[in-house]
C-alpha cells in the first residue's frame, strides 16, 4: 500500500481502513474505522515482544487498552510483570495498575487483560506514585520502517507519553512498541509528522519484527501551546501537571487562551451540545464538544488541509 501524492494523515487511515475490511484483515470489533484497527493475528503477534530484549528486561510495562493489543497485556501479567493501562480518554487518570487476584490462574489472567478485565481488577495510579516505565506499547493505525506513527487521531497516545515525560516516568531512552498488520507499514511522507508525535522503535506484526532505528526525538513534555481550553477541561490529570509546571517556572500559555500566539480553531457543536460559561485558568469551560485530545495533533481537524501534503518537493522525501 503506497502513499500517492496529495495524502493527509487522515487520508492514510481511511485507505488502511477500508483496505482491512474489505479484505477481511479486520477483527472484532468492527468497523474497525475510526478505531486503532484489530485484525486477524494480532494475537500472535504481539505474543513475538518475548523475542525482544528490551521485553525481557523490563519491570513496569505501560500498553494502551486497544483491541489488538490484548495479547500483550495477557504476557505482561503471565510474566508477572507490573502491567499499567491508560484510563479510557485519561478522563480518571493517566493510569490504571492492572492487580490479578492472588493465585490467579491462566484463564484469570487473561481475563484481566481484557477491557472488561481492566475495568475490574485494577487500581489507579497517581501523580505522586513511583512510576518507571520500562517499556511503552501502543496501538496505531499507519507505521511507517522509519518509526513514524499515526493514530486514529484524537491524540491520546501522544498526549501520555507527553504526560509521562513530564511527571518523570519515562525517559529519551525507553523503547516504545506497536502491534499492527502487515498491511498497515506503509510510507508515511516526514513533512506530516509533528514534534509531538510519538514515533516508535519496533513494528511487530504477524509476520516480521522490525527494529526502526528511528533518530528523530520523542517529545521531551507537554507542548502547552498546542493544548486546548477543551482539553484542559476534560482531563483532570492534565489540569493537576499544568499547575505542577506552572508552580515551577515553565511557560504553560494554552493554544486557544489568552496571550497565546497560537491559532485557536472552533470548535465543533452539536445540536444537543450545550455550552457552560465560567472562567477555567483562563479558558472559558466547554461541555459536550467533540475531539478531546484531537488538538495536540492538529490545529483543525483531521480531514481538513493543515495536515495534508500536496507538494512534490516534500513528496520526493518518501523512500
Amino acid at each position: 500500500m503506497e502513499t500517492q501524492e496529495g495524502v493527509s494523515k487522515q487520508s492514510i487511515r481511511e485507505r488502511i481502513w477500508d483496505y482491512m475490511e474489505s479484505h477481511d484483515i479486520a477483527d472484532f470489533p468492527r468497523p474497525v474505522h475510526h478505531r486503532i484497527p484489530n485484525f486477524k493475528g494480532s494475537y500472535l503477534a504481539g505474543q513475538s515482544i518475548r523475542d525482544l530484549e528490551v521485553f525481557a528486561g523490563t519491570q513496569e510495562v505501560k500498553v494502551d487498552p486497544d483491541k489488538p493489543l490484548e495479547g500483550v497485556r495477557f504476557l505482561a501479567l503471565q510474566s508477572k510483570k507490573t502491567l499499567l493501562v491508560p484510563t479510557p480518554r485519561l478522563r480518571t487518570g493517566l493510569f490504571n495498575k492492572i492487580t490479578p487476584p492472588p493465585g490467579a490462574t491462566k484463564d484469570i489472567l487473561r481475563k484481566c487483560a481484557t477491557s472488561q478485565g481492566v475495568r475490574n481488577f485494577s487500581v489507579p495510579v497517581g501523580l505522586d506514585s513511583s512510576v518507571l516505565v520500562d517499556l511503552v506499547v501502543v496501538g496505531s493505525v499507519a507505521v511507517s520502517e522509519k518509526g513514524w506513527r499515526i493514530g486514529k487521531g484524537e491524540g491520546y497516545a501522544d498526549l501520555e507519553y507527553a504526560m509521562m515525560v513530564s511527571m518523570g516516568a519515562v525517559h529519551k531512552g525507553t523503547p516504545v512498541v506497536t502491534i499492527v498488520h502487515d498491511c498497515q507499514v506503509v510510507d508515511i511522507p516526514e513533512a506530516l509528522v509533528e514534534d509531538h508525535d510519538l514515533t516508535v522503535d519496533y513494528i511487530l506484526t504477524p509476520t516480521r519484527v522490525i527494529t526502526t532505528g528511528c533518530a528523530r526525538p520523542k517529545p521531551t513534555g507537554i507542548m502547552w501551546s498546542k493544548v486546548s481550553c477543551e482539553m484542559l477541561t476534560k482531563i483532570p490529570v492534565l489540569r493537576n501537571l499544568r499547575e505542577r509546571e506552572k508552580q515551577a517556572g515553565k511557560d504553560v500559555t494554552l493554544r486557544d487562551e489568552p496571550g497565546s500566539q497560537q491559532p485557536a480553531p472552533g470548535p465543533i457543536r452539536r445540536p444537543q451540545d450545550r455550552p457552560q460559561t465560567g472562567p477555567t485558568s483562563g479558558c472559558q469551560r466547554l461541555e459536550g464538544v467533540t475531539g478531546a485530545a484531537e488538538g495536540y495533533v492538529t490545529w483543525t481537524q483531521p480531514w481538513k488541509t493543515a495536515n495534508s501534503v500536496t507538494s512534490a518537493s516534500k513528496l520526493s522525501e518518501v523512500p
